[in-house]
């Protein structure tokens, strides 16, 4: 399946308009996940920094699959 990756704030929106194939929604989750953590070690931005930002999963048909909330701290 194609997954897409938008970061959303409020009313603005950063379309990827790429997306990525996954196995499943957990592989996607997993994906977003992993590059979150390393923009934000490579940046040295933290979880303040990305404040009112979430990253939405996003199927072809444009339906939010999942949504992470960029404005706490990863595990």
């Amino acid at each position: 399946m194609r997954c897409f990756f938008h970061l959303v704030n409020g009313a603005e929106t950063i379309p990827d308009d790429t997306g990525i194939e996954v196995s499943n929604l957990e592989s996607a989750r997993a994906c977003a996940l992993d590059v979150i953590n390393d923009l934000r070690q490579e940046a040295e931005y933290g979880p303040q920094d990305w404040k009112g930002w979430s990253l939405n999963i996003v199927c072809p048909e444009g339906s939010v699959l999942a949504t992470i909330a960029l404005g706490i701290a990863l595990h």
